[in-house]
Order: C-alpha cells, then structure tokens, then sequence
C-alpha cells in the first residue's frame, strides 16, 4: 500500500530533478557522477603458493608470476576487468598504455 506521502514525495523528487540545471527534458548528464571515485588496478601477474613456500619468502626472495614478459596486463575498475595494457615509464613512473578495451558484452559475462 502507497502512502500518500511517499507519492507526494516521488512527485517532488521528479520536480526537483526537471528543474535541475544538470538535467535537460527530465534526462540527466554525466556530472553527476564524474566525481565519484574507482579503484583502478593493474595486474602484473599472480600465483599461487603453499603457506611453507610463503613463510620462507625473505629480503631478495624472488616469486614467479604467471604473466610472460611482453604479456598484455589486465586493468580493472572496481575489480572488473575493464581493458588491457603495457608498461610505459613516464618521469621515472611507471604507466600503462591501454591496448584494449574490453568489449561491453564481455564485460556482462564476466560479472556472472
């Protein structure tokens, strides 16, 4: 069951939305979201290992990854692979060159 303020409510709510600058027809822009933050990570590679193996790991321990040299990296946004990419150096900082986006309809199947 409605309540009457709940609809009353619903109606201002779209009232205010209408006369939003942002919003043209009842349709809002992008500015409302582009402040909001993602966690973007680059994966250079993984592995897995037993506890013994780990707990040995010490100053110059080397752990093998899984990518190969040259292996394009995988971007995520949010922990969804979203694009791959390279290494770049910029200013003595590492970057990453976007080769590839993944494409909308991957991304759907991979969130199940």
């Amino acid at each position: 069951m409605v309540d009457e303020n709940d609809k009353l409510n619903e109606k201002n709510d779209s009232e205010a939305l209408q006369n939003d600058k942002s919003c043209n027809d009842g349709k809002c822009d992008m500015d409302l979201i582009l402040d909001i933050p993602l966690d973007v990570t680059v994966e250079l590679g993984n592995v897995k290992m037993p506890v013994n193996e780990l707990l040995q790991l010490g100053q110059g321990s080397i752990i093998e990854l899984s990518k190969q040299v040259g292996e394009p990296l995988d971007i995520y946004v949010n922990k969804k692979l979203v694009a791959k990419g390279e290494v770049v150096i910029l200013d003595e900082k590492f970057g990453i060159r976007v080769s590839d986006i993944i494409n909308p309809a991957e991304r759907v199947k991979s969130l199940g």
